[in-house]
């Protein structure tokens, strides 16, 4: 029954293998939004965030492994999910943060209200703003590569697994 077209969960593209100069921009990108002072914590909530919204396993996989690299507490990690539940968990800059990575990701659903947006002026200065906005964009357009051509997962040490189901902190 083979068609020779992959499988659904074969990795259907690797684009930059194929083209190199299409990945470029956006690694240029990148490195302007971690110059920044944002913090590699809050890029990291907000990346996976987005993600989760995305439903995109690879950038999932990543940005959890970054955020507890960059000393975010797994709790948080874990109830990031629903943090409109749980607001102690979070700073009001994060908040503010993840709720303009709501509206911007789901931006065809209402925009980005006023109610979004006037806290994140609030919470963060212009030039803050311009480098959060293009965070939240450039991993919109992550998770729609990674999603539209299967990514695979990178393969991990099962030591570091430890009969958990999760990674240990080795």
């Amino acid at each position: 029954m083979s068609s020779g077209h992959p499988t659904s969960t074969e990795q259907r593209l690797a684009i930059q293998s194929v083209a190199p100069e299409a990945y470029a921009p956006m690694l240029a990108m990148e490195k302007y939004i971690h110059a920044g002072a944002m913090g590699e914590d809050l890029l990291a909530l907000v990346k996976l965030r987005a993600s989760q919204l995305n439903g995109c396993a690879y950038c999932l996989d990543m940005h959890a492994r970054e955020a507890r690299a960059a000393g975010v507490d797994q709790r948080r990690l874990d109830v990031l999910a629903g943090w409109h539940e749980a607001p102690d968990l979070y700073s009001e800059r994060e908040q503010a943060a993840l709720a303009l990575t709501e509206a911007v990701t789901l931006i065809g659903e209402d925009g980005v209200p006023d109610d979004v947006w006037v806290p994140a002026t609030y919470s963060f200065s212009d030039q803050e703003l311009v480098r959060l906005l293009m965070a939240i964009s450039a991993i919109n357009v992550w998770n729609r590569l990674a999603i539209a051509t299967h990514q695979d997962l990178p393969e991990l040490d099962a030591a570091a697994y430890v009969g958990t189901g999760t990674p240990s902190a080795s």
